[in-house]
């Protein structure tokens, strides 16, 4: 075991977030409301998903462009009505509004909404939908900068997980312009030299998308304080056996 898998115990002193990657797609079809639910019921503190808006506006909840690799169809989902692609999936493809409104522990659970293909006006539909929904408190976005612009336009208050792909920092222009509570790395990038300097610049850093324990343990020991994963039952019996006092500690 190296270091920082072992250092589990005492990273966990502060919250890992455990996030949901998709719902439970391994176990339930990714982006449903039975994927979400599963998700939480597994432990998932917040649960991930892809927002993406049909050709009348409607948005629903996607992370392809079209509808082949889910759904068979070889069509673009900005080419179909809501009333389309309820047809061509049977009403499986649930829309954002439906998601926001279920009820259960569905509607106290926090989201993390990535946008997918976003453009500035699919960007002020979705966050629209959101306020609509009286659900902005406990909805969060996350994808690359161009995106994240569109949001901060769109909504001053709304926080923000930038996806950033590279280990050399964002532009300060940047981050002033955005204004992120998170920086949001492929976990591969992850070190823990990246998150103190990140923490240095008082943000917080979340890690996509690991799904193995040994993975798991070193974005724990390296400090992340979110980590979104397909296997989120995996990650929250991790974090629980490294937090004192824990019965499976």
């Amino acid at each position: 075991m190296t270091a920082a898998e072992g250092a589990v115990g005492d990273a966990s002193l502060r919250a890992v977030v455990a996030v949901g990657h998709r719902g439970d797609p391994y176990r339930v079809r990714e982006n449903t409301l039975p994927s979400v639910r599963s998700a939480l019921e597994r432990g998932a503190d917040a649960v991930e998903i892809d927002v993406r808006v049909t050709r009348d506006g409607v948005p629903v909840l996607l992370h392809d462009a079209s509808l082949k690799r889910l759904w068979g169809h070889d069509r673009p989902v900005a080419d179909v009505s809501h009333e389309e692609l309820s047809a061509l999936t049977r009403g499986g493809v649930p829309t954002l509004r439906e998601l926001l409104l279920a009820p259960g522990p569905v509607a106290d659970a926090r989201l993390m909404i990535d946008l997918p293909g976003a453009t500035p006006e699919s960007v002020r539909t979705i966050l629209g939908a959101v306020r609509e929904c009286g659900a902005a408190e406990r909805v969060y976005y996350c994808a690359g900068a161009d995106a994240m612009l569109a949001v901060r336009a769109a909504d001053p208050g709304a926080e923000i997980a930038m996806t950033w792909q590279s280990l050399a920092p964002p532009r300060p222009a940047l981050l002033e312009a955005v204004r992120p509570r998170w920086l949001n790395y492929r976990f591969g990038l992850v070190s823990r030299e990246l998150t103190e300097r990140v923490h240095r610049d008082g943000l917080l850093v979340s890690a996509w998308t690991a799904d193995t324990g040994r993975s798991m343990r070193r974005l724990v020991g390296a400090g992340v304080d979110s980590i979104t994963t397909n296997r989120v039952d995996t990650l929250a019996k991790l974090l629980r056996a490294g937090r004192p006092g824990s019965a499976d500690a």
